[in-house]
């Protein structure tokens, strides 16, 4: 059977396009399905790479330790440096976690590997501002996200009106839509790999 190419492309990297092009115009758009899982992903990494910075934070300050004395005032002449770096920490833990999320979506999806991430990001928006209201409603309890360390979160103890607290959120809201759509299109260009392999078969057969 001979491949025919109704745009009268000449190379395989062209063909496979048109053959991309006619299935995401089908198949194409944003899956809540598979961004929800991401999503999922995307905390899961979260708790873990906050648990392992943790231990290695702990680790590293037992190793130092010299007497509860200086320890202390060395704490105090650093705080700021320390905020500075927790933050720091946060932002990578962040984007990376939301790399697996977009990563995972945009693999199940198959298509607009970009859109697959910022779906990703909305959940988390979506699951927030759900869990925002359960805590103003019924209380702190409700507030898995503060537990899990997880992002983005909507504050609702007034730490909005500061500095940090806005910093802060810029950080959970920022982060994660860069990591979450750099994940899904990495996650999309594997399947790019696959249809290009297809046609690449195709055209040995042919020949």
């Amino acid at each position: 059977m001979v491949y025919e190419n109704s745009a009268g492309s000449s190379t395989p990297k062209a063909r496979r396009n048109d053959v991309v092009r006619a299935e995401k115009d089908r198949f194409g758009g944003i899956k809540w399905g598979s961004a929800f899982f991401g999503w999922l992903t995307a905390v899961g990494m979260t708790v873990l790479l906050s648990a392992l910075a943790t231990a290695i934070g702990v680790g590293v300050g037992a190793a130092n330790t010299s007497g509860a004395d200086q320890a202390a005032d060395q704490a105090r002449q650093n705080v700021e440096t320390l905020g500075i770096v927790s933050g720091i920490i946060l932002a990578v833990i962040l984007f990376l976690a939301y790399y697996c999320g977009g990563y995972v979506a945009g693999r199940m999806a198959r298509f607009d590997g970009a859109k697959q991430g910022l779906a990703v990001w909305l959940w988390g928006i979506i699951i927030a501002i759900i869990v925002a209201v359960l805590a103003a409603v019924a209380g702190s309890q409700f507030n898995i996200l503060d537990n899990l360390n997880g992002a983005p979160q909507i504050p609702v103890d007034g730490s909005l009106t500061t500095t940090s607290g806005i910093i802060g959120l810029v950080i959970a809201l920022i982060v994660p839509l860069l990591g979450a759509i750099v994940g899904g299109n990495a996650g999309m260009r594997f399947h790019r790999k696959v249809d290009q392999a297809g046609i690449d078969h195709q055209d040995g057969l042919v020949g």
